[in-house]
Parts: C-alpha cells; sequence; structure tokens
C-alpha cells in the first residue's frame, strides 16, 4: 500500500509539484510575450527591415532628379591668332566671362535653362570695338516628343524602388511569420520537453519506490533475490531517460532564447498550454485567405514591376524626337572699362524654335530589352498561378492536419486512462504476489509513454493550428501585429 500510495500522491498533485526546487527563479513567459519580444529584438527580423527603409532611401535619391541645379562659370581667355593678310598681323583677343544658370527637369520629361551670362573683352582686332561688354539672358526648354517623354519615363527610377520597397515590405511580413510560426512551435516544444522531464522525474521516483519496497520484501523472504536486480535495472534506465530528458530540456532553452535574444543562462517557464478547443475550418474560406498572404502579394508586385518595365521599354522603342525652343536678350556695352562687369541691360531680343531626330538603326538593345521584359512578366505570372496551386494544397494539408491531431487528443487521453488503470491494477497483482517487479516497472513504462505521447498529441494540434494560420496568412493578425511601412520609413529617417 506504501507503493499505491506514493504514486497516487505525485499523481494527485501533479508533476510540478514532484520536481525539486530550482536554485534560480525562473523567467515566466507567456505565448503572446515571447512572439513580442521576437518581433522586437530578433536579429535576423530587425535586419529584414532594412531592406524596404534601404528602398526608400532610393526612392528619395531618384527623386533628386527634380531637384533645380544652379551652375556658376568664371572663364578667363587670352587667345592669339595669326590671320593670313599682307602684313601678317596677330590678332590678339582677351575675354573674361562669368555666368549663372538654373537647370530643372519636369515630369513631362522637359529640361528648362534660365542663364546669364556677362562678359568683358579686349581686343586689336581692326574689325571690333578695342573694348566693349556683352550682356546675356536666355530661357531655353527641350521636350522630347515620342521617346523619354511623360511622367512615367521620367520617373522610371523612382517608381521601381517605391514598387520594390513594397515587395519588400511583404518579404519582411513573410519574414515575420516564419519568425513567429517558429516561435510558437519552439515555445510548445519547451512545454512537451519539460512536461516529458517530470513524467522522467516522477517515473524515476516510483522506480526508486519499487526498489525500495522490494528491497524490504527480498529481506523478509517474500520475494527472490533477483527481483532486487529487475528492480535496480529499471531505476538505471530511468535514470539515463531523465538524463536525455534534461538534455533536450537544456538544448530547447538555448533554441528559445537564442530567437528571443535573452541572456544565456535565463531559465524560462512557458505558462500557456496548447488549445485543446475543436475549430471548424471553411476550406474556401481558408484558400481565398491564402491568396492574399505576403508572398504572393510579393509576387503580384514583381509583376506589376515587370509591366511596368515593359511599358518603359516600349517607350523606348520610338524615335527620338526633341522639340527646342529658346528666347533671349542681350545687350553690348561700348564704354566699359578694362576686366568691369558690363552695366548695360539686355535689351536686344532673339529667339529659335527647332527640332532634333535621332533614331539607331537596328535599334536591337532596345527591341530586346522589351522582349526580354515581356518574358520577365509572362515568367512572373506562371510563379504566381504555381504558388496559387501550392497555396492550396498547403491549405488542405494544414486542415488535415488539425483534424488528425483533434483526434489523436482524444485518443490519447484515453490511453492515458488505460494505462493509469492498468498500472494500478499490476501494483495491486504485485503486493499479492501475482506479478512481479519487472511487470510492474514494464506497465509504468507504458504509463509514461502514454503521458508523453498525450503531451506530444496536444503539441502537435497546436503546430497544426499554427501552421494553419502561416499558409493563410492570418498569424500575424492573429497575434495582433501589424506592419506598414512606416517602421522602414523611421529607420530611414534615424540614418538621416
Amino acid at each position: 500500500m506504501k507503493l499505491s500510495l506514493m504514486f497516487f500522491i505525485c499523481l494527485g498533485i501533479g508533476f510540478a509539484q514532484c520536481l525539486p526546487l530550482a536554485a534560480q527563479s525562473p523567467l515566466p513567459l507567456t505565448l503572446n510575450e515571447a512572439i513580442r519580444m521576437a518581433v522586437a529584438k530578433n536579429l535576423d527580423v530587425r535586419a529584414e527591415l532594412y531592406n524596404p527603409a534601404l528602398f526608400e532611401a532610393d526612392i528619395n535619391r531618384h527623386g533628386a532628379i527634380y531637384d533645380p541645379k544652379v551652375t556658376l562659370e568664371t572663364i578667363y581667355d587670352d587667345t592669339a591668332e595669326e590671320k593670313a593678310s599682307i602684313n601678317e598681323s596677330v590678332i590678339d583677343t582677351r575675354t573674361f566671362s562669368t555666368g549663372i544658370s538654373l537647370n530643372r527637369l519636369f515630369s513631362t520629361g522637359a529640361t528648362a535653362a534660365l542663364s546669364y551670362n556677362n562678359s568683358d573683352n579686349d581686343t586689336n582686332n581692326p574689325t571690333l570695338l578695342d573694348h566693349y561688354g556683352q550682356t546675356g539672358l536666355v530661357f531655353s526648354i527641350s521636350q522630347p516628343l515620342f521617346k523619354n517623354r511623360g511622367r512615367e519615363v521620367t520617373e522610371e527610377n523612382i517608381r521601381i524602388s517605391r514598387i520594390s520597397k513594397y515587395a519588400s515590405l511583404e518579404r519582411f511580413k513573410t519574414k515575420l511569420l516564419e519568425t513567429i510560426t517558429q516561435v510558437r512551435n519552439d515555445y510548445y516544444k519547451l512545454y512537451r520537453l519539460r512536461e516529458e522531464l517530470a513524467v522522467r522525474k516522477v517515473s524515476l521516483e516510483l522506480a526508486n519506490t519499487i526498489l525500495s519496497e522490494t528491497r524490504t520484501r527480498v529481506d523478509s523472504g517474500v520475494m527472490p533475490a533477483l527481483e532486487v536486480l529487475n528492480a535496480e535495472f529499471g531505476v538505471v534506465g530511468r535514470e539515463k531517460e531523465l538524463i536525455d530528458a534534461e538534455k533536450a530540456v537544456g538544448d530547447q532553452l538555448d533554441v528559445l532564447r537564442l530567437l528571443l535574444q535573452l541572456d544565456t543562462g535565463i531559465d524560462i517557464t512557458t505558462t500557456d498550454t496548447p488549445s485543446r478547443d475543436a475549430r471548424d475550418i471553411s476550406e474556401e474560406d481558408a484558400i481565398s485567405r491564402a491568396l492574399t498572404r505576403p508572398d504572393i502579394l510579393e509576387q503580384k508586385k514583381n509583376l506589376e514591376l515587370a509591366e511596368f518595365q515593359t511599358r518603359i521599354y516600349q517607350n523606348k522603342l520610338q524615335p527620338d524626337l526633341l522639340l527646342t525652343t529658346s528666347a533671349g536678350l542681350n545687350a553690348i556695352d561700348r564704354s566699359q572699362d578694362h576686366y568691369s562687369p558690363a552695366t548695360g541691360f539686355p535689351d536686344n531680343f532673339g529667339w529659335s524654335i527647332g527640332l532634333v531626330f535621332s533614331y539607331p538603326l537596328g535599334n536591337k538593345a532596345a527591341e530586346n530589352e522589351y522582349v526580354k521584359s515581356r518574358l520577365k512578366s509572362e515568367q512572373t505570372r506562371l510563379k504566381i498561378k504555381s504558388l496559387e496551386e501550392n497555396i492550396a494544397n498547403e491549405v488542405r494539408a494544414a486542415l488535415r492536419g488539425i483534424h488528425s491531431g483533434f483526434k489523436q487528443i482524444e485518443v490519447m487521453d484515453r490511453g492515458v486512462e488505460f494505462a493509469d488503470r492498468r498500472l494500478y491494477s499490476f501494483i495491486r497483482k504485485n503486493e499479492v504476489g501475482l506479478a512481479t517487479t519487472k511487470e510492474v516497472l514494464d506497465v509504468e513504462t507504458d504509463l509514461a509513454t502514454a503521458k508523453n505521447n498525450r503531451v506530444a498529441a496536444l503539441v502537435a494540434y497546436g503546430d497544426a493550428l499554427t501552421r494553419l494560420w502561416q499558409v493563410t496568412g492570418e498569424l500575424l493578425e492573429r497575434q495582433g501585429i501589424h506592419v506598414d511601412e512606416t517602421e522602414a520609413d523611421h529607420l530611414y529617417k534615424e540614418m538621416e
């Protein structure tokens, strides 16, 4: 009866009460706390967030095409030129000029420039004034009429960077999905290993109790000496299982600590257990939701980028026809001193307008870029279709895992109940000499296995739910994790 009492005391007060107190209090951690810790601290997640921030830098870098450009120019020119004449005279000309110009690109592809020039001229050319100043103010515009015309072509690199940024945000969400899935699985795995460790400790405690009782009975002549050897063998086997279970817990703690970026040596206690609730999930709804998950949205952004580049390369197939116009004022100051700015205000008006046409014969480079971009678009469409089909299979497999896992829990519950009753029966038989010590230990091993199988089935069901929420892409929403571009923008601004 002492053996039975010991077993049912441990069974009644729970495994945790039978464990020795740890030297250091462990850190109690809920699943939500672990997930938020990983989202905030995991190095892989943090590194992935830099990609949209890098594209934000590219957007702003390429946006600089609209920044006005100021050019200042100062030139001194001294030229001596011998003329073919009877007296073989040499014309000496010295010019000191300064100028400022302002250039700007517009979304239509047009380039506008405003320039002001002032020059001082000194020459011995008999056909010109000895000293004079010249001032000019010119405004000019160059507008593409076919190739390179319009906002879409002008902002090509800006648009590419913006689409790439949104694609990288979807890739970041995919990384978050993978990380949260890993946290949930590793969290529940630690829960399972700790439960298995508790089972091993109770099993060892019971084996030691059986060994003590067996020795007492052998000493009193009730049992043969061989029973002691059977009991000692059972204790040794359970000691090995306990050592293996402790190692497994330690290894899993390292995995979870690394994932959550916790200091080495911090013990973790899981306070949440996997759900046992039945789930009635529509396959059609699950597949529909899965078709909006981040990895497929990323591929759709890649398709948008490929189609955009196709339009750009199609534009580059057109001839290059520029419309150029200019208008200006100029004046000559005949009373100017040496090397001083001209003081006359430009008052002579002039203007021009023209067309500049160019087209490469053959144009093979542009044609093949256009063909390549169309091939890329078709390739991306096929990738999306293949991904959608694979997603449907993943959802169906995840649903089967949930249905199977829930049934396994019910089966394992009954298995523990039967194994528990079976052990109680063999303990009673052992007390009256109808069962050997080895038979009791074997039956207790079956109970320990049944308990571990029940915990494994519970964790497997939790992992199956996690897998479904991962393949449908709803895991972020269920865990209250929201992602938008402001996080990457904030990271970009920190570096400015």
